[in-house]
């Protein structure tokens, strides 16, 4: 898989591991070679180079020349009206990588190189086939571990080594636990599958979250430890599908009706574009912003989804439930897929009444909370 989004070839729109080439294509400039080159260390080996673009890296043993020679395996990769190709000849002469200092007109020729262990890349094949090659090698450490550690930070919400792509050198540390789940994962034959069933079989993965609430200190030092499962924010994609789900009592997957799966199709894209993807940054630790909270909130897609309509949740939790106490438990199944406890139930009933009894169209407020307090809207 690895190898298939640095080397492939053909149409994104059915090759869709060129997508990772046709991303860093710039209109009316072609390819930029350079972020290829960033982003294939820090998704592929965990890493971060980027300032060795225009000088040596200040803490890191990466080095300008570094950068240039694996910018230069993607200087033969277009982007066409066919899709994504190499193009070896021009004009007879083999296509050439330069780079042109500041100052300077003429570019310099660079060569494509790597920066340790060269016979990983000599192999057969085109420059990104020999880039590719040299990436997921059976003795590069770099790239099992940069792989199991972003499968961790996708499985907890957290990379056991944060951030995930800054792994550093890994000689600098020697049989940690990514080295663990890097060599099962390699003894498995690069099994995704293998590498996700033993993360979650781990005592780590299967710890609660909701054991220290009463003390926040505590939560993040335990957290730190992986005494806690750590809570974090949803990615915007697990964002917009938790609230879609929310706003239906049926499950909406592959089995939903043709209708049901477009519209949310078309409404998911139009919330992640006004959201915002965090793309390269999704395991970042960071809180959301306030033109996101106010998205979440009184967005048009959420007005939409509480609307109390004949086929919402919401609509059939007030027409069905019959009484306050049910309406919570309802609302409870729909939104969190459990039954609320003892004080959560207590707690939301006497807010509903409350809202009721002051509002003077109850059905209105149930979908809008415009008129809910601030400590209910938080929870």
């Amino acid at each position: 898989m690895s190898a298939d989004l640095i080397a492939a070839d053909g149409l994104w729109t059915s090759q869709a591991a060129s997508n990772f080439i046709t991303a860093a294509f710039i209109d009316g400039e072609g390819l930029d070679e350079n972020e290829l080159a960033g982003r294939t260390v820090r998704a592929f080996l965990g890493q971060r180079i980027d300032c060795a673009q225009c000088h040596d890296h200040p803490f890191d043993r990466w080095q300008q020349q570094d950068f240039e020679g694996l910018a230069a395996f993607y200087g033969q990769a277009r982007v066409t009206p066919g899709g994504v190709i190499d193009r070896p000849m021009e004009e007879g002469e083999p296509t050439v990588y330069k780079v042109v200092d500041p100052g300077e007109e003429d570019g310099r020729v660079i060569e494509p190189r790597v920066p340790f262990h060269k016979e990983w890349a000599d192999v057969e094949g085109s420059r990104r086939q020999r880039l590719a090659a040299w990436v997921v090698h059976p003795d590069n450490r770099r790239f099992e571990r940069a792989i199991s550690n972003r499968i961790w930070g996708l499985m907890f919400g957290r990379a056991w080594y944060d951030p995930v792509d800054d792994l550093g050198h890994p000689d600098d540390n020697t049989d940690d636990l990514l080295d663990v789940l890097g060599r099962e994962f390699r003894r498995h034959n690069g099994s995704l599958k293998f590498l996700i069933r033993m993360i979650a079989l781990s005592d780590a993965f299967r710890v609660r979250s909701d054991v220290a609430w009463a003390d926040e200190d505590l939560y993040s030092q335990m957290s730190r430890e992986w005494a806690v499962f750590p809570l974090v924010r949803l990615r915007p994609e697990q964002m917009i599908g938790s609230m879609y789900q929310a706003g239906r009592i049926r499950t909406t997957d592959q089995q939903s009706h043709l209708f049901i799966r477009f519209g949310k199709m078309t409404n998911e894209g139009d919330f992640l574009k006004e959201y915002g993807d965090a793309a390269d940054d999704e395991l970042l630790q960071q809180s959301g912003t306030i033109p996101q909270a106010l998205l979440r909130m009184n967005g048009k897609f959420t007005r939409g989804l509480t609307e109390t309509g004949a086929f919402s949740a919401a609509g059939q939790i007030m027409r069905f439930s019959g009484d306050d106490e049910t309406i919570v438990q309802n609302c409870f199944l729909a939104c969190l897929t459990r039954m609320p406890n003892a004080e959560e139930r207590d707690f939301f009933v006497q807010q509903l009444r409350g809202i009721e009894q002051s509002a003077e169209n109850p059905k209105q407020n149930s979908e809008d909370g415009d008129d809910t307090p601030d400590e209910v809207k938080r929870a």
